[in-house]
C-alpha cells in the first residue's frame, strides 16, 4: 500500500506501543496500513511505565495466572528481538517479617520459574542479606531475601523501533496527527485527519479502524468516534521518581509495602536509581497527568522504610507520571484491576469494522498484536502468517549477550569516540550505530554538539529516521540525555531543531 492509493486496509489510531506493534505485524503481512499519532510516539503511557519486561510476580496473588504466564513466555522472545535496548535484570526481595511469610513467597517465586518456560533467564535463589553485597544498602533488620529474573526495557525505544520498521515494511506512520472524525459510510471508515505541524487537513479512507489510544480510548470512542455515555476503562496514576545512584551494584530491589503495593529500585541510566511505582485512580485528562507532593512521600517513605540511607525530597533529580488504561472489571483497589487486554470488534460490515483495544501491558504487546490481526484476518481474509516471534527489531539483529562484541567492532570502527560514548549508541541503536555515525573519521566530523555527547549526527539522523521533533523527543524518549545535559544545552538544541523543521514544512 502506499500513499497514493485510495483505500488503506487499515487505520490505527495511537503510536503508543500497541498501535506501532500492530502497524508493524500488519504490515510484514502484506496490509495496507495507516497510523496517526497525535503527538510524538510513546509520549503518553508507553514511556512512562517502570521499564520491565516482566510476567508481574504481584499479579499471582490475585489469581491472574494466565496473564503472568503469558507475559513470561514473551520475556525472552522480545529479549531476542531487542537485544540493544532489553536486558537480563536480577531482582532481590527482602523478606519482610510483618507482611507476607516466607513460604507464600517461595512458592510464587516457584510458580514465576515455572509457568513461563523460562531458557535463558537464571532461576530464583536465596540470597543472605548479612553477607551479599545487596544488603550493605538495606537496613540491618533485613536478614533474608531472594534472587529472581526479569528483564528491563527502553519503553519508549521499542515503540519507536516498532514505528520504524512499520514504515520500513510500507505502513504509513504520522506523528503530530490528530484524528478530527470517523465515520463509517456504506462499510468503510472516512477518517478525518489534522497535522499541527503543516496545518493541513485531509481524509483518509481505511476498511478497518482500530483504536489504539490508551487511556483516551474511551474519550475517542465518544468523540471522533461518534459513541456516547462510553465506560470501558479505569484510569490509574503510576509515578516515578529519579534520584542519584543508591547502590553501587546492578542488581534492583522489590519492596512489600504495608498497604499491599510494591515498588521498584532499579538502576537507572547508570548515575541514577528509579523507584517507583504508586498505583491509585485517576480523574480528567490523561494528557494533563502529573507526580503529585503526596506520591513523592508515598515513593520516599515507601523506600525509606528498606534503605539504610532515607530517601528525601530534595534527592529527586527527575520525576515522571503516566495513565494506565486498566480495563474496568470492577476491582475494589486500583491495584486489584486486571492488568490484562481486552479486545472489541463493533460495527462489523463485510467491508471493515472497528476494533477497540481496552488495557494491557507493555510485555504483552506483541501477543495483542497478534491477536489484533487475527481479528483482522476474520474481516479481511488472511494475507500471510505470523512472523513477528522469531524476528528482530531494527538494531537488534545480533544474539543475546552480544552487546560487547558490538562495542567492540564500533570502538574499532571509530576509534576517536570515548568508551562512555560507545556503550550508550550500542545500548540505543545496536547494529543501526554505523549507519548512524556514517563516515565520520573525527570528532570534527560529528557537528555540533549540544552538551555532553550529544551531536547533530545522532539528532540528525533521529529527525529523519526516528520521527524526532522536538528536544523532548529527543531527551527524554529516544535517549535520556535530558537528565544530564544543562539548561543552555537544551535551548541550543531547540534552536537547531526549529531550523531543521522549518525547512521540512511544505511552502
Amino acid at each position: 500500500m502506499t500513499k497514493a492509493q485510495e483505500v488503506y486496509d487499515i487505520f490505527i489510531v495511537g503510536g503508543g506501543i500497541n498501535g506501532s506493534g500492530i502497524a508493524r505485524d500488519a504490515a510484514g503481512r502484506g496490509y495496507g496500513v495507516y497510523l496517526a499519532e497525535k503527538e510524538d510516539l510513546a509520549s503518553g503511557t508507553s514511556s512512562s511505565s517502570t521499564k520491565l519486561i516482566h510476567g508481574g510476580l504481584r499479579y499471582l496473588e490475585h489469581y491472574e495466572f494466565m496473564l503472568v504466564r503469558k507475559a513470561l513466555q514473551e520475556r525472552e522472545v522480545l529479549w531476542k528481538m531487542a537485544p540493544h535496548i532489553i536486558k537480563s535484570l536480577r531482582f532481590i526481595l527482602p523478606h519482610h517479617k510483618e507482611l507476607r511469610p516466607a513460604w507464600l513467597i517461595r512458592l510464587g517465586l516457584f510458580m514465576y520459574d515455572h509457568l513461563g518456560g523460562r531458557k535463558l533467564l537464571p532461576g530464583t535463589t536465596t540470597v543472605d542479606l548479612k553477607t551479599d553485597e545487596t544488603g550493605h544498602a538495606l537496613q540491618p533488620i533485613f536478614s533474608k531475601g531472594f534472587e529472581y529474573s526479569d528483564c528491563w526495557v527502553d519503553d519508549a525505544r521499542l515503540v519507536c523501533l516498532n514505528a520504524m520498521d512499520a514504515q520500513k515494511l510500507g505502513a504509513v506512520v504520522r506523528t503530530k496527527t490528530t484524528v478530527t472524525k470517523a465515520e463509517q459510510i456504506n462499510g468503510l471508515w472516512h477518517i478525518q485527519i489534522e497535522n499541527s505541524e503543516t496545518g493541513i487537513k485531509e481524509t483518509v479512507k481505511a476498511r478497518v479502524l482500530v483504536n489504539a489510544t490508551g487511556p483516551w480510548v474511551d474519550k475517542f470512542l465518544g468523540g471522533a468516534g461518534g459513541d456516547t455515555d462510553v465506560h470501558n476503562v479505569r484510569l490509574v496514576q503510576g509515578s516515578h521518581i529519579i534520584v542519584n545512584k543508591m547502590f553501587d551494584h546492578d542488581r534492583c530491589y522489590i519492596f512489600q509495602n504495608e498497604d499491599g503495593r510494591i515498588i521498584f529500585a532499579i538502576p537507572y541510566e547508570d548515575d541514577f536509581t528509579m523507584i517507583g511505582t504508586t498505583d491509585h485512580d485517576y480523574q480528567g485528562d490523561p494528557g494533563d497527568v502529573y507526580v503529585t507532593d503526596k506520591e513523592i512521600d508515598y515513593l520516599c517513605a515507601s523506600a525509606s522504610e528498606y534503605f539504610e540511607n532515607k530517601v528525601t525530597r530534595d534527592q529527586v533529580k527527575w520525576q515522571f507520571s503516566g495513565v494506565r488504561p486498566l480495563f474496568d472489571d470492577g476491582a475494589s483497589k486500583a491495584q486489584e484491576a486486571t492488568r490484562d487486554y481486552i479486545l472489541r470488534v463493533e460495527k462489523q460490515t463485510d467491508q471493515g469494522g472497528l476494533i477497540n483495544i481496552f488495557g494491557g501491558k507493555i510485555t504483552t504487546y506483541r501477543r495483542l498484536s497478534e491477536e489484533v490481526l487475527e481479528n483482522i484476518e476474520t474481516i479481511l481474509g488472511a494475507k500471510a502468517p505470523k512472523w513477528t516471534k522469531a524476528s528482530s527489531l531494527p538494531g537488534g539483529d545480533f544474539p543475546v549477550g552480544g552487546l560487547s562484541d558490538l562495542a567492540a567492532e564500533l570502538s574499532s570502527n571509530y576509534p576517536f569516540l570515548g568508551k562512555g560514548h560507545i556503550g550508550r549508541l550500542v545500548k540505543l541503536y545496536g547494529t543501526l550505530a554505523p549507519e548512524m555515525l556514517g563516515a565520520s573519521e573525527s570528532v570534527e566530523d560529528l557537528g555540533l554538539c549540544f552538551g555532553g555527547d550529544l551531536y547533530q549526527v545522532e539528532v540528525d539522523y533521529l529527525m529523519q529516521s526516528e520521527f524526532a521533533l522536538y528536544p523532548q523527543d529527543i531527551l527524554y524518549r529516544r535517549t535520556k540525555l535530558g537528565l544530564v545535559l544543562m539548561d543552555d544545552d537544551t535551548k541550543k538544541l531547540a534552536t537547531y531543531m526549529k531550523t531543521i523543521r522549518k525547512k521540512s514544512l511544505p511552502n
